[in-house]
């Protein structure tokens, strides 16, 4: 049977979702026009004062908020309550330029803590459960937002940080942990080590798994599930918007339902900016209706997926995303193609491999390469060249298939390729450099 942390929202109709949403736009776009001279700038340039947006039908009337946008009104450029109301920041991971710094008052945080509760409880957690929280703490929002979201549903929570595999394993074995919460290339790792120790899955007390921060592939899910013995669920955040929380999904798996009491989805043409229709591909744009201290209005997140308001079989009425494809900005095109790395990464796990590779870009001669370095099993492992050359020529084609261009395959050693406690380095383009 079907858990809901909060059934009375999670299973709401579709006209009170949609009361829910108009009611809190109007009072957010209100909010910033008063508090957020930044956003007052951007609807004054489009001819808008907050009396032009009645309800969710005219939220396309907004400018959009990009990630330039934060860097440059770093650090309270868009600060839209007293400091003295703000009792957190989070931080982005960081990229080039300036770090991004949320803030949250105290309800930001209770309401963000509800959606990871909300996700918890969809993966099957109660307050009878041990969940293990291997994301990172401090800046990250990974660690506090999970811990925050097990606190309310009452498990008792392990806060291991990312790091120190040894200790992660003790935990989960000593205290029978039943939830383990991490990025998925550590939930491998994990997986990984506990398989080299002779542990089958039987042995792992571990029921589910809530893994996010990074783009990963059915066919690692299915790894990670076979190795560790439970069943493996998406989360979906961004620090912009509070953090893991913003999307999760429950047991149908068919997509991840966005918690749209808190947050209005539009899939976007990343060129036109025209919002498209449900089912078509594009960019994700989130404005968050609910948060006090950082609220974005028209977020261009660089996803790329699909919504569906498709009835869905666990009963949550919310609207699904896909699996983010990719994103905009770390698709790579490489000779013309667009290529996102979960594409090499479904190629490799298809044909045995682990999710242990590298993806190096560069241009030679004004062409660009592509190079994928993949890690052999400890079982495929040799040194008879005509095998390895056989085994790459496989690779080569699988890519070719699947990208319709032609990359160079390396296999190297078993664990060769340094393991990531956090998200993993997929990606080396020597052209930005």
């Amino acid at each position: 049977m079907e858990r809901y942390y909060q059934p009375e929202i999670e299973t709401a109709s579709r006209e009170q979702i949609t009361a829910w949403q108009s009611e809190r736009l109007c009072k957010q776009v209100r909010h910033v026009w008063d508090n957020v001279p930044a956003y007052r700038k951007k609807m004054e340039e489009k001819g808008l004062t907050p009396d032009d947006i009645k309800g969710v039908e005219d939220l396309h009337k907004l400018p959009f908020v990009t990630k330039a946008d934060l860097r440059d009104n770093y650090p309270y450029g868009l600060l839209a309550e007293p400091l003295k109301n703000c009792v957190r920041i989070q931080s982005t991971s960081g990229t080039t330029g300036k770090r991004v710094v949320a803030f949250y008052t105290q309800h930001d945080i209770d309401l963000w803590e509800e959606c990871c509760a909300r996700a918890i409880t969809a993966a099957g957690g109660t307050d009878e459960d041990v969940c293990q929280v291997s994301y990172g703490y401090g800046l990250f929002t990974g660690g506090p937002g999970l811990n925050g979201g097990s606190h309310k549903v009452g498990c008792l929570t392990v806060p291991t940080s990312s790091g120190n595999t040894e200790r992660q394993i003790m935990f989960i074995r000593d205290l029978n942990a039943t939830i383990l919460c991490c990025t998925p290339s550590y939930a491998a790792y994990l997986g990984e080590t506990m398989k080299e120790m002779g542990l089958s899955p039987e042995e792992i007390p571990l029921k589910a798994g809530i893994f996010g921060a990074e783009a990963w592939s059915e066919e690692m899910r299915r790894d990670i599930q076979n190795t560790l013995g439970i069943k493996a669920y998406d989360i979906y955040g961004l620090t912009e918007l509070s953090g893991p929380g913003v999307a999760f999904e429950c047991s149908a798996q068919q997509g991840m339902h966005i918690n749209e009491d808190h947050f209005i989805a539009e899939i976007i043409n990343p060129e036109t900016g025209e919002v498209l229709p449900d089912g078509e591909q594009g960019e994700l744009v989130f404005t968050s209706i609910t948060k006090e201290a950082f609220p974005l209005l028209r977020y261009r997140t660089r996803d790329v997926c699909v919504l569906t308001h498709e009835k869905c079989a666990c009963g949550r009425t919310h609207v699904r995303m896909a699996k983010p494809r990719g994103r905009t900005d770390d698709m790579l095109i490489i000779r013309g193609v667009n290529v996102f790395p979960s594409q090499i990464e479904t190629v490799l796990l298809n044909l045995g491999y682990g999710a242990n590779y590298q993806i190096l870009v560069d241009r030679v001669n004004h062409t660009d390469t592509l190079d994928v370095h993949v890690e052999m099993t400890p079982e495929m492992f040799t040194d008879n060249m005509g095998e390895i050359t056989k085994r790459q020529k496989q690779i080569v084609e699988g890519l070719r298939s699947m990208l319709g261009l032609t990359a160079k395959v390396t296999l190297v050693a078993p664990k060769s390729i340094v393991r990531s406690e956090g998200k993993a380095v997929r990606v080396i383009d020597k052209r930005k450099i």
